[in-house]
């Protein structure tokens, strides 16, 4: 895999420009110490490109209308992972519900899920990549 030297081609670098993920869920209990060992889900975020990324997020509901967008900024080079449980403008994720996202960014990125539960007093992880849209 090729990573784009800066001010190289942007397009040789890995990642999309947008992703889906069907499978969001956000425990609505959890044991132990807060914020540590809260249930939540983590949208993990890379950018390998020599530019910033915008990238926007649109959170699809069973019943309701879809929300955003959520904007999420991730340096050039870097890597971002922000807890869905935190998204709270324009609306707060609500918890114990399904979900799924859409993302769209200004730069190609590489996206993923992770889960975290930790109802049962143990901890349950479980990562996600997502669908690539482009």
């Amino acid at each position: 895999m090729r990573h784009s030297p800066p001010g190289g081609d942007a397009a040789a670098g890995p990642g999309h420009r947008r992703w889906a993920f069907s499978a969001g869920w956000i425990p609505p209990e959890s044991t132990g110490h807060e914020p540590e060992f809260t249930s939540r889900d983590v949208l993990c975020l890379l950018n390998a490109e020599a530019a910033d990324a915008c990238v926007e997020v649109t959170v699809h509901h069973a019943a309701r209308e879809p929300v955003g967008p959520y904007r999420i900024r991730v340096g050039a080079g870097r890597v971002t992972h922000v807890r869905i449980n935190d998204l709270i403008d324009p609306e707060a994720v609500p918890l114990g519900e399904p979900y799924g996202l859409c993302l769209v960014s200004d730069v190609p990125v590489v996206a993923q899920l992770a889960h975290l539960d930790s109802r049962r007093g143990s901890l349950s992880t479980a990562v996600t990549t997502g669908v690539p849209g482009d």
